[in-house]
């Protein structure tokens, strides 16, 4: 392969978002994994290929959208739209066929359920979630809800139906995603402010809103964790975990909220939620499973 041919493969990588796109298919696979039904070859491949092409049509296309304002960003004037590494027309084309080629596999290999959550995830990340990022502060509230679909449609793929359990996942998921998306709008909030984007961040610039809305959150996430005790979904080993882990981020999160060094405790919050998630739901899919 010629050294055009690997950069170009590199750009249409990147225009995926990769690692962001990863999570979305690994919570989905928790979804799967925590359902009762129990493991089948034919719907765990179809689910984890349907969902990394749904989600990479999602990045994809919502570069497309904001290629132009990620050109006035730091953090992203370097991705493939903007750098000129990848044309906004062949972006658009490339999301699309995707997008459609992965809710046909998620039709064709699981179910309409699965399928039509995903549906909604990207009609809800792309004509709802990107357009409101411009308009109001309250964009990352409104995030959650596509972020927070991936568990469930990965229950859905196993069982054909929802339950208590997968609204358990989802709330997990929304409760999660506050404070670790206002630590990143925290630490990026000049980045914002100069793409002329109403984050929280930007409208309140002494932070204290970003570190309540934290705190809140977190609050909820540790009663959503406890949820899968008080249901009969996990065990107390899951419940006790999940509380160690709950409170050290609320920990982090007071100290983001009291302390005047918001920068330094916004890192330490962001790169703490990054750890929280795998250990929660490795625990989980232990707990449900082996105990």
């Amino acid at each position: 392969m010629s050294v055009e041919w690997m950069a170009k493969a590199r750009a249409f990588n990147a225009l995926t978002k990769p690692r962001l796109s990863a999570l979305s298919v690994i919570t989905g696979m928790v979804g799967y994994a925590v359902a009762p039904s129990g493991f089948e070859w034919k719907t765990c491949i179809g689910l984890a290929l349907g969902m990394s092409l749904a989600a990479g049509s999602a990045a994809a296309l919502n570069q497309w959208m904001e290629h132009k304002r990620d050109a006035l960003m730091e953090r992203t004037c370097h991705r493939p739209i903007p750098s000129g590494e990848i044309g906004a027309g062949t972006a658009l084309l490339f999301g699309l066929g995707i997008g459609v080629v992965g809710l046909l596999i998620l039709q064709w290999l699981t179910n309409t359920l699965a399928m039509t959550l995903t549906l909604a995830t990207l009609v809800s990340y792309l004509a709802v979630y990107t357009p409101s990022k411009s308009i109001t502060p309250w964009c990352t509230a409104i995030g959650t809800i596509p972020g927070a679909l991936p568990p469930m449609i990965g229950w859905a793929a196993s069982e054909g139906t929802l339950a208590v359990a997968a609204w358990l996942l989802f709330g997990l998921m929304v409760a999660w995603q506050i404070p670790h998306f206002m630590a990143i709008a925290w630490t990026y909030r000049e980045d914002y402010a100069k793409a002329s984007l109403p984050m929280i961040s930007v409208v309140d610039g002494t932070g204290r809103s970003a570190a309540v809305q934290s705190t809140v959150f977190t609050v909820l996430l540790i009663f959503s964790a406890l949820g899968f005790v008080w249901f009969d979904v996990a065990t107390w080993v899951f419940g006790a975990a999940s509380l160690l882990l709950g409170f050290w981020m609320l920990w982090l999160c007071l100290q983001f909220l009291l302390r005047t060094e918001r920068s330094l405790w916004a890192k330490r919050l962001f790169f703490f939620t990054l750890i929280y998630l795998p250990i929660a739901f490795g625990l989980l899919v232990i707990d449900v499973n082996f105990l």
